[in-house]
């Protein structure tokens, strides 16, 4: 097995240790259904993405691996992407203390739901990776990287995040929480601010970035922003 398998399959085990501890602790029990379905619902969609790839585009893995605060270029960049990362694990302890002190249940069909629009999210993914071979996890421009204006790319300049942006605000409902979906106002300023950095670095990098963004005016949701 070479090494890039191998440090793909720990970096999955820890990510998947690191998950559930950052749920179950809070929660102060095992006896969290939400969790245990979230989880499923994420891993397997995680997994059947990373199958497909690793068959069909494995360059693309590879920059999607390359991720975090370290791997960003711009000082503004690994400043967010560590602001992403608390946010994230704030998208899951939260609901757990929630779980635990019963503060805003959702109903079980609420949770389902939400657990489907997870889903949708990785569907969004899926296509987005499936357009853009080039979709690296950091802000970053590589030789021979052209504009993407096909697929998702016709309609919203970003979406992936798009893609981040629903699994997000489907996580705390999936995980039986109603107070934890407004972690989603502090979190969005700071998705603005990656976005728009992330603009002006590829207007200057990225040949066609400028007119592309003419021809598609909207970031993340059509006729909204």
């Amino acid at each position: 097995m070479s090494n890039f398998y191998v440090r793909g399959v720990l970096a999955n085990l820890i990510t998947l240790l690191i998950f559930l501890a950052c749920m179950f602790i809070p929660a102060g029990t095992l006896d969290y259904w939400q969790a245990w379905v979230f989880v499923v619902v994420f891993e397997v969609c995680s997994q059947a993405l990373g199958i497909y790839f690793l068959t069909h585009d494995r360059k693309l893995v590879e920059r999607r691996m390359n991720f975090g605060p370290g791997a960003e270029q711009r000082p503004a960049q690994k400043f967010i992407s560590s602001l992403f990362i608390l946010g994230f694990v704030g998208f899951v302890v939260l609901p757990a203390f929630d779980h635990r002190f019963g503060w805003s249940p959702v109903s079980p069909i609420v949770s389902i739901l939400a657990d489907a629009f997870v889903i949708v999210s990785f569907l969004l993914f899926f296509s987005v990776m499936k357009s853009n071979s080039y979709a690296a996890s950091t802000i970053q421009v590589e030789d021979g990287q052209t504009v993407v204006s096909t697929g998702l790319y016709a309609y919203v300049r970003h979406p992936m995040y798009s893609g981040a942006l629903l699994l997000l605000a489907a996580m705390p409902l999936a995980l039986g929480s109603w107070w934890s979906v407004f972690l989603l106002v502090p979190f969005f300023p700071v998705l603005a601010w990656r976005l728009i950095d992330e603009e002006e670095f590829l207007k200057e990098n990225l040949p066609g970035y400028t007119e592309y963004m003419q021809k598609v005016r909207y970031r993340l949701v059509p006729y909204i922003w």
